[in-house]
Parts: C-alpha cells; sequence; structure tokens
C-alpha cells in the first residue's frame, strides 16, 4: 500500500482528490491537511510514502513544505493552479505535478511515476533542484519548536546551526529545529542575505552586530540574540567584504 497524505487548503479539493484516489486500491489516504504548517506536522505524524500537495496556501506553502522535509523523503505530487509555463518548471523538477483541476487520466499516470520510481535518493535529488530554481530563494522557513512548526520569516532568522547532528534556526528570542541539512540550506539561501561562516554555521549577514578579528587570521562575530561565533579563516576576508558591500 502506498500511504497518502492528502493537502489542500481547499476542502472541496481535498474531498475530490480522496475521490479520485479511491479508485486505486493500493492507495491508502492515512490524513489530510488544510495548510503547510499542519502538513508539515502531519507529515512528522504518519510518515506517508506520499503527499499530494498544493502549492498556493496561506501561512506556508507547498515549496516550504517540500523545502523542510528531511531524508528520507515522500514522493510529492504538486498540485497547482499556475499555467502551463509554469508547470513546465516544475515537469523539469522530476517530481510529477497535477494541473487544477485534477482529471482521472492525469492523476493515474502520476501515481504510475510514484509507483515506478525513484528511490528515495532520486526523489530527494529531484526535491533538491527544484529547491534550487532561479526566484526560489525561500522568504521563510519551517522550523519545529516541540511537536509543533512554527513560520520563520527570513528577516527573523539570526542563524542556521548545525551541533550534535541537529540543525537550529536561531532567531533573536528562540532556537528551533529544522530537518534539512545545512548543506541543502545553503545551496538554497541568498548568497546576498546569507553568509556560511564555518562547517557548522550560516549567518544573516544583517544579523551582525560585531566583527572581532584574531591574530591568527580567523575572527569572531557578535550577533542580534547576543551569541558569538567563530569565522573561519578561510573565510573571514570573504564576510568582511559582504559586510562592506
Amino acid at each position: 500500500m502506498i500511504r497518502t497524505l492528502v493537502v489542500d487548503d481547499e476542502q472541496p479539493a481535498r474531498e475530490r482528490l480522496k475521490q479520485l484516489l479511491a479508485a486505486h486500491p493500493d492507495i491508502e489516504v492515512v490524513g489530510e491537511a488544510g495548510d503547510g504548517i499542519e502538513a508539515a506536522e502531519k507529515i512528522a505524524e504518519l510518515s506517508p510514502d506520499l503527499v499530494m500537495l498544493d502549492i498556493q496556501m496561506p501561512g506556508a506553502s507547498g515549496l516550504d513544505v517540500a523545502a523542510s522535509l528531511g531524508k528520507p523523503r515522500p514522493s510529492v505530487i504538486f498540485c497547482t493552479a499556475f499555467d502551463q509555463y509554469a508547470v513546465d518548471a516544475f515537469e523539469l523538477s522530476a517530481l510529477d505535478y497535477l494541473l487544477k483541476p485534477v482529471n482521472r487520466a492525469r492523476l493515474a499516470a502520476a501515481l504510475d511515476r510514484v509507483r515506478a520510481a525513484a528511490t528515495p535518493t532520486g526523489r530527494d535529488r529531484a526535491i533538491e533542484q527544484l529547491m534550487q530554481s532561479p526566484g526560489l530563494s525561500p522568504t521563510r522557513f519551517l522550523a519545529k519548536r516541540g511537536n509543533r512548526f512554527r513560520v520563520v520569516p527570513a528577516t527573523e532568522v539570526v542563524a542556521f546551526t548545525f551541533v550534535a547532528g541537529i540543525t537550529h534556526l536561531l532567531t533573536a528570542t528562540e532556537q528551533l529545529t529544522m530537518q534539512p541539512t545545512l548543506a541543502a540550506l545553503a545551496r538554497r539561501l541568498d548568497a546576498g542575505a546569507f553568509f556560511q561562516v564555518s562547517r557548522n554555521a550560516i549567518i544573516r549577514l544583517d544579523a551582525v552586530k560585531e566583527a572581532r578579528p584574531f591574530t591568527d587570521g580567523t575572527g569572531e562575530i557578535l550577533l542580534a540574540n547576543g551569541q558569538t561565533l567563530t569565522v573561519a579563516r578561510r573565510r573571514w576576508r570573504a564576510l568582511l567584504d559582504q559586510l562592506e558591500a
């Protein structure tokens, strides 16, 4: 059975998808969600094999949800009302899409691709390629506090750190956790707004309050949340250049 989560902010759209999926005996709908935050929580709770994921939703979009997933990821079929030119971009990502309103034949073809597919590694690579597409630098992030997810605007981020195998998002007042690795985040972030100061930390440039050089060629920065981070020697000069830009 392919355990499936249906995500759409419109209940009639969810009901239609569930009715269409009921015609496929190997598809089991294990849950549904009405927005991006609820979707992220249900994915963490249910570990579905497949997520039918709307793109345009309040709070957190389908792209935000896909980008927040850790590995191994479920298969994702995006549902979109975008015009054909935008849809072409999703097709190039090697993930499938359904153009609303969903029709039976197109859904059947998408499910065949899921059945045939894709190794977990292939699914991970496809989502990462989509997340790295031009114009998709994130303006917000889904991060976890306890058992709840929160949408954090990029402007509230002070830093991302990687400690003891866990990725953290730091704001001025909170430390939240995230599923993506620091390397995956680095590939998606706007290089004009964020800078990787070491193997274990990426900072938002506007959150730097002070930069102090050391005699060994490294340095230290003071961030808006009061935390200090060491900057690797080979990154110090480039950081200063970015701060002066």
